[in-house]
């Protein structure tokens, strides 16, 4: 069948066949079939949409226009977990040690940040010398002799996703479920793992700003990973406000040393331990989410987890010294408080607005071009509902060049909103669980 009959086919909407999708895939891939050829059919998906057959087969196209990693010499069970991207999300960097600790073994495939979202590769190549492309030979001898790695994408992993996330990014067509689906599970599926724990996140500073889009999204990711033979489970995660009180490459390491040493925000850690509590369960190492809390809290409390991290990093090539020194990682030149208006209570503490600002700051990228800084920031946030006094810090913007820190400060000053009176709580961090 011609490619335009395909395009012209799913246009008036009608179901593809498996055959039609992975030919598509496969002439994208090699480049017999163009990208305005690509481009057309992405459209018509987003307008049509995927059954979830057709985004099962259209994920599986993705997965193996590439190698897809051998992990049959790891005897652990082997779960993976991702976010769909927020503020100061560095749970990935916690929860892979804390996990693998336990006898589970979580090979990473990881992304950067774009836009106003953070990137754990971004963060972890903060720390001086930390490798994040690595040969898959070597990425698999340190799951085997760690139990975790985080790598990033490698040329021969779903390069179709990579081809044709870039024309999504210029097309108008990256907000569709079922293009969205094939793209994640593509790229964490070639890691050659069993199960895979999913972190939607719902709110203001994520890529799914209402419950209902959230949900939508966690139940194709659930519905298509299990038609694809893998265990799967999904919680949708409030992003209203930052997750941990840092946002920024090297401030977000801090907070995850301070995290791995059992000093970690209250949020921070509830969001980490439910989904590493989810991973134990998939990989049948407990039985229980009590047992699996337990089994965790152990790793912590004994310093098991921070010492995991420490072999993860330096088998990547980094230099540990700067994480038990932690003064010793990238630090801005300049740090500005921004003080309170006003006394009362922190009633928003807008996730988007310090994501924008810390973007300002040279902390992101606005293309793929961009070289990020890695030690600018924000840190010591306030939380929604945290009293304040007028002229007390709700945050410490940390920045290298004035004429950022200027824009980045304007940008901050928009993000909280102080009340006289005590705000109501914020909505629970885990809104829900999607496991079909």
């Amino acid at each position: 069948m011609l490619p335009q009959w395909i395009i012209e086919k799913k246009r008036n909407g009608d179901a593809l066949t498996d055959d039609e999708i992975r030919e598509f895939i496969q002439g994208f891939t090699r480049g017999t079939i163009p990208d305005y050829q690509m481009a057309a059919l992405a459209m018509a998906i987003y307008f049509r949409g995927l059954s979830a057959d057709e985004t099962a087969a259209l994920t599986e196209a993705m997965l193996r226009s590439g190698d897809v990693l051998d992990t049959a010499s790891i005897a652990a069970p082997k779960i993976d977990k991702h976010s769909t991207g927020g503020i100061g999300d560095k749970v990935s960097l916690i929860l892979a040690p804390l996990v693998a600790c336990c006898g589970v073994a979580v090979p990473m495939i990881s992304g950067r940040g774009l836009g106003i979202t953070g990137g754990t590769l971004d963060k972890l190549e903060s720390i001086p010398g930390y490798r994040t492309q690595l040969a898959t030979a070597e990425f698999l001898h340190i799951v085997a002799a760690c139990g975790c790695s985080i790598v990033g994408q490698t040329e021969r992993l779903a390069p179709a996703d990579r081809k044709l996330y870039a024309l999504r990014d210029v097309t108008g067509t990256v907000p569709s479920i079922p293009l969205i689906t094939a793209s994640i599970l593509s790229k964490k599926l070639a890691a050659g793992v069993d199960g895979l724990v999913l972190d939607v996140k719902c709110g203001r500073g994520a890529f799914m700003p209402t419950p209902e889009t959230a949900r939508e999204l966690a139940h194709s990711l659930v519905h298509v990973g299990r038609q694809m033979g893998k265990q799967m489970t999904a919680l949708i995660t409030s992003m209203d406000q930052p997750l941990g009180r840092a946002v920024g490459n090297a401030l977000e390491i801090v907070e995850t040393v301070a995290a791995l040493q059992g000093c970690g925000p209250d949020d921070l850690m509830e969001v980490t331990l439910a989904l590493a509590e989810r991973m134990l369960l998939l990989a049948g190492v407990a039985r229980s989410a009590a047992e699996a809390g337990a089994m965790l809290a152990r790793q912590l409390e004994s310093g098991a987890a921070w010492r995991k991290f420490l072999d993860m990093v330096r088998l990547h090539g980094g230099d540990v010294a700067t994480l038990v020194h932690p003064d010793r990682l990238p630090r801005a030149r300049l740090q500005e408080p921004l003080p309170a208006p006003a006394s009362g209570f922190v009633a928003a503490a807008d996730a988007e607005h310090i994501g924008r600002a810390c973007l300002l700051l040279g902390a992101g990228r606005t293309k793929t071009t961009d070289a990020v800084d890695h030690a600018v920031g924000v840190a010591d946030l306030v939380k929604i509902g945290q009293p304040v006094a007028q002229g007390q810090p709700l945050a410490v913007l940390h920045a290298n060049d004035e004429r950022r820190l200027a824009a980045a400060r304007a940008q901050l000053e928009t993000a909280f909103r102080i009340t006289p009176a005590a705000a109501p709580p914020p909505l629970p961090l885990i809104r829900e669980e999607i496991s079909l």
